[in-house]
């Protein structure tokens, strides 16, 4: 039974208009009063996002691993919410551990450490050793999150019902109930631990990425343990190293996300710079598993036709790339006008050459592009983008955002033609259905 009480929600729904009420108001203070101050701002946000968690602290994710969507001195605090938002202290740990695996649970580890070692929206991880000596990490649920991710999706449909009376556009229905589905998927650990497996079997020879192993016996629907991977996180890699090693590292970042889509049909829908370290040898770890999408075997041959209609200017192959995707009613007009932001994103994989994800090194370009496909969205009555296009969006743009970061100068056409070599829609269905399989048997 989930913990989603209506005392829970009612809580939320007060703590999200107190900390962002609280924000806004100082922050109008301060406007009225002299300069503004973005350092301080920003700090002061970070300060109430993390302390709401919950979802409202991944929007606050996503908008930090964009570079230049925000001012520099927000996305340098709010990126700190990946890795070090605020956290629970020992006295909800011990509740915690003690609800999941019982008033012994000490006994089940040499040691567990009682300050976490990185703390997000959802949970926060505590390295600890096992039994036979091997190196974890125990990831606790919050308290009562049932209660209070029904509460922000509530309020983000009531957001997102407000903006459709205002902005006809894009008509959001469908992107607040894939948002819901995989925010619901994450509160449940067993879940996440099957993903896992299945990313163990996926990605079992790709040597430029780990996988952890979940421990089963040490885990519950609110507690995941699983081995310790070391690593540092990207953006000090991004900072201080040399070209060749910024390319590896992003060569392994493309085959870690990539791989799994193109040749099981899923994908990892949560991309911010908070889900993965690297290791010395350049290699990637990825380290959380809640947000991950299985896509039909007909989705992921519509992106790879999508993909052959730009590149051949084939209007008839891109209507039937979008319809798979599962857009509906779309005009002549609004396929052009999909076809500009589609143009924008697959850019990277047109040219067979090494090259920049923007080769611009900025992201105007990409502004002006939003603007102008909205701008026609509008004028031709709007458009409904189905459930499946919500996370392969994010994940495109997510990446896209960690390699301008690592300011990756690598052969994009190349690693694409390789990842889909020999793709054929029967072979991926018998691979999807053997992986989940197996998954679900091992878990």
């Amino acid at each position: 039974m989930r913990e989603n009480s209506l005392r829970g929600r009612v809580k939320r729904y007060a703590q999200v208009g107190s900390a962002i009420g609280g924000f806004a108001v100082r922050n109008m203070g301060a406007r009225i009063a002299g300069p503004l101050d973005n350092a301080k701002d920003a700090e002061e946000l970070k300060k109430a996002l993390g302390g709401l968690k919950g979802p409202f602290m991944k929007v606050a994710q996503i908008l930090a691993s964009i570079p230049e969507v925000i001012p520099p001195e927000y996305a340098q605090e709010l990126a700190q919410l990946q890795a070090n938002a605020p956290h629970m202290g020992w006295p909800f740990v011990k509740r915690r551990m003690t609800s999941e695996l019982g008033p012994n649970w000490k006994s089940r580890f040499i040691s567990f450490e009682r300050e976490s070692a990185n703390a997000a929206s959802l949970g926060q991880v505590h390295c600890a050793v096992s039994l036979t000596g091997q190196a974890l990490a125990c990831k606790l649920q919050y308290p009562d999150m049932d209660s209070v991710v029904a509460a922000d999706l509530s309020q983000l449909k009531f957001f997102f019902a407000a903006y459709r009376r205002f902005d006809s556009a894009i008509d959001t229905s469908e992107i607040h109930s894939e948002l819901s589905e995989r925010l619901i998927e994450e509160l449940d650990y067993e879940n996440e631990a099957l993903n896992i497996t299945l990313y163990r079997h996926m990605l079992a020879t790709e040597s430029g990425v780990h996988v952890p192993d979940v421990f089963s016996a040490l885990s519950t629907r609110r507690l995941l343990t699983m081995s310790w991977l070391d690593g540092r996180p990207i953006k000090d890699i991004a900072s201080d190293s040399d070209q060749e090693t910024r390319d590896r590292i992003a060569v392994n970042m493309f085959r870690a996300w990539y791989v799994p889509f193109y040749q099981f049909g899923v994908i990892h829908g949560d991309p911010h710079l908070g889900n993965y370290t690297v290791r010395d040898d350049c290699s990637v770890n990825l380290m959380d598993f809640g947000c991950i999408r299985v896509f039909s075997p007909k989705f992921v041959k519509g992106v790879i036709d999508l993909y052959r209609a730009l590149e051949n200017g084939d209007h008839d192959l891109a209507v039937s790339a979008y319809e798979a995707w599962g857009f509906v009613g779309l005009s002549y007009d609004l396929i052009k006008t999909l076809n500009i932001w589609a143009s924008f994103v697959y850019a990277p994989l047109m040219e067979d050459r090494p090259r920049l994800v923007e080769e611009t090194n900025s992201t105007e370009y990409g502004r002006e592009t939003v603007a102008k496909v909205y701008k026609e969205l509008k004028r031709l009555g709007g458009v409904k983008p189905p459930r499946e296009f919500v996370l392969m969006d994010r994940a495109a743009i997510g990446l896209g955002s960690v390699f301008m970061h690592l300011r990756a100068e690598v052969n994009w056409y190349s690693l694409f033609q390789e990842t889909i070599e020999g793709f054929d829609v029967s072979a991926l269905e018998s691979k999807q259905s053997t992986a989940l399989r197996e998954a679900r048997l091992k878990t």
